[in-house]
């Protein structure tokens, strides 16, 4: 059990940011949820360029989790296209990822 995952997604509310993360860990789909932000972010839309400010989410779960989480944030985010990017974690703190693997139980 030395493997975790980092999902992370950006919205552009921090309200919206709390209720994910919140939601998330409710529900066990992940460990814990860290927001940052505000940040700037410019990108291609319907052939424009754009610059939003928004928030961060990281969320810290079990690979066994990433498919439900996923599925998640898709439904529940705002965006007709949301960032949502998986990264496994190998090694580490063994303490960290068996707490993440144990949060992550209904």
């Amino acid at each position: 059990m030395d493997q975790l995952c980092v999902v992370t997604t950006v919205v552009d509310a921090r309200s919206v940011a709390d209720l994910l993360a919140a939601a998330a860990v409710a529900g066990r789909l992940a460990a814990c949820a860290q927001v940052g932000g505000p940040m700037d972010s410019t990108y291609w839309w319907q052939s424009r360029m754009e610059t939003t400010r928004e928030w961060s989410v990281q969320f810290k779960t079990a690979p066994d989790r990433v498919e439900a989480l996923v599925d998640h944030l898709r439904g529940a985010h705002p965006y007709e296209v949301p960032e949502i990017l998986v990264h496994w974690v190998e090694g580490g703190n063994p303490d960290y990822t068996a707490w993440v693997h144990d949060q992550t139980r209904t």
